[in-house]
């Protein structure tokens, strides 16, 4: 699958992919801070952003589209940082392509199968694929009912676009994502080990990174670190972007 990305600055390459729900914006910050020193590649995961539909949604398949990309782009090995989902699938493109991976970034997420639970943001993503939306007012309403952060629906409404009648809907592929969300989406990485050097970052009052998953994340990746960012939960890059891009930064150069 051909991904949408941009492609800024200069240097060693970067890649870098957004989490659940997301769009290749949501790192922004780290992509503007990395662009002064690397060349920075931000992709839409499929079924995100301007990525293209497609039914099937797996972490294999999701890997197979980023090493895609690298070829397209005819980029041997890489750094890749992800975040969420996007570092399911930076983890999975190491396992099965470690001779492309220079470094490894997972931020906030762990190399286990997470046991499925009702999702708040998915709900609130199905309730106004389900209606007409007439306005970015009614569809932050309308999820409002199931989301009670305004600072979470503001990113949820990331996701609307106008439509051509004047409307709205959804960029992402709200099918796929509800039909996998459980399964293939919530399986944990695997594969040989990757020996490259790997920085896990977790948010101190975060639970997707506990110690019962250090074992598996080591196992997986021996030249592994853990660090903690105080103070700031799952969405540890948008809560204190400086430390979090000053630790990136720190472990690529």
């Amino acid at each position: 699958m051909k991904l949408n990305y941009t492609d800024q600055g200069a240097g060693q390459p970067v890649i870098l992919l957004h989490g659940m729900f997301g769009s290749l914006s949501n790192l922004g910050n780290l992509a503007r801070d990395l662009a002064t020193v690397y060349r920075v590649i931000s992709a839409d995961l499929r079924n995100h952003g301007d990525s293209p539909h497609e039914q099937k949604m797996d972490i294999t398949s999701m890997a197979d589209d980023v090493v895609e990309l690298l070829d397209d782009l005819d980029l041997s090995a890489v750094n890749l940082i992800g975040h969420s989902l996007g570092g399911k699938v930076v983890m999975q493109v190491a396992l099965n392509y470690p001779s492309r991976v220079a470094k490894l970034v997972v931020a906030d997420i762990a190399p286990v199968a997470y046991v499925p639970r009702q999702d708040a943001a998915l709900e609130a993503l199905r309730a106004i694929s389900d209606i007409e939306v007439n306005s970015r007012g009614q569809a932050d309403s309308v999820m409002a009912a199931h989301v009670l952060e305004p600072e979470t629906r503001s990113f949820l409404l990331k996701n609307l676009m106008r439509k051509a009648d004047g409307g709205y809907g959804l960029k992402i592929n709200m099918s796929s994502i509800a039909e996998n969300y459980g399964t293939s989406l919530a399986a944990a990485p695997a594969g040989l080990p990757y020996s490259g050097p790997t920085l896990f970052l977790k948010g101190e009052t975060s639970a997707y990174i506990q110690s019962k998953h250090q074992p598996r994340m080591a196992e997986l990746f021996p030249n592994m670190k853990l660090e903690v960012i105080n103070d700031v939960g799952h969405w540890l890059h948008s809560e204190n972007p400086v430390e979090f891009n000053r630790r990136v930064t720190d472990f690529l150069s």
